[in-house]
């Protein structure tokens, strides 16, 4: 079981910027002090209290100030990007880390950012698995050319090649009931974030179908499920209630209000406007229930041992400020208690 951190490099509102990043890389040096197996840096691009619009820059940073931690994206948005680039540039970060980089990769779900990188939305999932088939050519070493509806290339040799063979690990984001046996066929590990769309407790049947498109598709083993979940840990119940949330109102807020604006939009897949009106309705224990792990460390040890045995996880990422409004200090606090109160006693 790998236990990651999910990094957002995100302060409050109207917060200096040189010191988000500064209490972002504060957090990284804790993490590996404390053993902390993994770190997740997402892609953002627009959004307020977040610094984190370039994770490749930033988990360069990472890894030279770091020396046993894998570092992970959570993910990188490949249809926004040239892959041939991203290929050039992962590689050359697996050297720097000396092979730790996890490469975690999605399309996308918001069409803001698509529109502000000139990437048509509704070609998302094909530009995915287009880019997606160029980068492991390119990181076979061997020279290839490629012709397909998004990107054509001839002759290409990429230097540098990745440290780890074939290539770093691939885990694909997945927020969309559709995706799952998508990827299951695929043969990829998959990295949930439900927060849009599902409950915790629904996930499981969805899970069944990754790992059934998995196993039909004939891929090896049984396929890998990562889980990035809010998680919150205080020294008592009222405190692990009361600290995070006005942190998760102003997530929940926002969620509900992103996912109406997308709602009619071309290329969104399932109901967007009865997700945003679900979003909009629930209440902070109605999240609580169904969305996040906040309590004592004992409580939430019980629930995350729940969640392994309910839903197959091989992974939980687990983002320790929902909302983006926990002060540092609280994040630091609740990063101890998981890594010497939850984690040992998990296993």
């Amino acid at each position: 079981m790998d236990f990651g951190l999910f990094l957002e490099f995100s302060g409050q509102e109207n917060a200096d910027e040189a010191k988000v990043f500064q209490q972002g890389f504060s957090l990284i040096d804790e993490a590996e002090s404390l053993g902390v197996d993994s770190v997740w840096l997402p892609e953002y691009h627009f959004i307020p209290f977040s610094v984190l619009s370039s994770p490749i820059a930033v988990a360069t940073a990472v890894a030279a100030r770091t020396e046993r931690m894998r570092i992970g994206f959570g993910v990188y948005l490949l249809p926004l990007a040239n892959p041939l680039k991203v290929a050039e540039e992962v590689a050359t970060l697996d050297h720097i880390s000396n092979g730790r980089v996890e490469f975690g990769v999605g399309r996308g779900t918001f069409p803001e950012h698509h529109d502000a990188f000139n990437s048509p939305y509704p070609e998302s999932r094909t530009r995915f698995e287009e880019y997606l088939e160029i980068i492991l050519k390119a990181w076979t070493g061997e020279e290839f050319s490629f012709e397909g509806d998004h990107y054509h290339c001839e002759g290409i040799k990429l230097k540098p090649r990745p440290v780890q063979r074939p290539h770093p690990p691939i885990r694909v984001g997945v927020t969309s009931a559709e995706t799952f046996p998508i990827i299951g066929r695929m043969g990829y590990p998959i990295f949930i974030n439900p927060s849009r769309a599902f409950a915790l407790s629904d996930l499981a049947p969805h899970i069944e179908e990754y790992l059934k498109a998995w196993q039909d598709a004939g891929h090896a083993g049984e396929g890998e499920v990562g889980l990035r979940v809010p998680v919150y840990v205080s020294e008592t119940e009222e405190k692990a209630y009361s600290e995070p949330r006005e942190s998760a109102l102003t997530s929940m807020t926002g969620l509900a209000q992103r996912v109406a604006v997308s709602a009619s939009r071309e290329g969104t897949t399932g109901n967007w406007q009865d997700e945003s009106e679900q979003l909009a309705n629930m209440t902070y224990d109605d999240w609580l229930r169904d969305k996040v792990v906040y309590g004592t460390p004992d409580r939430v040890v019980d629930r995350l041992q729940q969640l392994i045995k309910e839903l197959h996880l091989t992974q939980i990422v687990y983002e320790i400020n929902f909302g983006r409004q926990i002060p540092h200090e609280l994040q630091s606090k609740c990063l101890r208690l998981l890594t010497e109160q939850v984690f040992p006693k998990i296993g």
